[in-house]
């Protein structure tokens, strides 16, 4: 029974609550369970050298801990809507980590000035953690999505959207948006990274 690894997923819901504070007591609840979990195992001859667990929203309440001992983040790589909704320490949303995953999005359509309809619905974006920010447009807001198309609220007068225009949508969710797509391409196109696990189901 040595080398066991146990597994503590963190309190997974903590990765999304908003405030600084609030996260920070979330995973000091965790981290104190985990550990008493480690020594009770130690008294019992059972080797514990891994704890694992902690998540882009939380990981520097784990590492500060001095149970953690691997933090499994991973949206940081991208970040996501959702996570931008996170608050720091003085109540600013965070800035621990830039967005680096976008979808482009082109206005079909205009049929009002205050609405316009872009090429990216449900099938180019996840919705379960709520709509993308539009991020090259302040007059504009992501209000509804079908399954080919989404419908843009606009206000103020400084809009500039107009037909066949390219906006970029930071999804709200970047994992599950991921899995929509075979490939990532970058700012300047030097090569493809395929997305391997697309559609995979264990």
């Amino acid at each position: 029974m040595q080398d066991r690894n146990w597994h503590n997923s963190g309190l997974a819901a903590a990765q999304h609550l908003r405030g600084s504070k609030e996260r920070r007591q979330a995973i000091a609840g965790a981290a104190d369970k985990a550990g008493r979990t480690r020594d009770l195992l130690a008294r019992h001859g059972i080797e514990c050298p891994t704890v694992t667990g902690a998540g882009t929203g939380t990981f520097e309440f784990e590492s500060a801990s001095g149970v953690y001992t691997e933090l499994q983040c991973g949206s940081y790589l991208f970040m996501d809507a959702d996570y931008g909704r996170n608050l720091d320490r003085d109540g600013a949303a965070t800035k621990a980590f830039e967005p680096s995953l976008l979808v482009w999005a082109t206005v079909m359509s205009r049929p009002t000035e205050d609405r316009a309809i872009v090429d990216a619905g449900l099938k180019a974006l996840a919705f379960d953690s709520g709509p993308p920010l539009v991020c090259d447009e302040p007059a504009a807001t992501y209000e509804r999505a079908s399954d080919e198309h989404g419908r843009l609220g606009i206000t103020g007068a400084t809009n500039r959207l107009g037909l066949g225009d390219k906006i970029r949508l930071l999804p709200g969710h970047c994992d599950p948006t991921v899995n929509l797509y075979d490939w990532y391409v970058g700012n300047r196109v030097e090569q493809l990274w395929p997305i391997t696990a697309r559609g995979a189901v264990y």
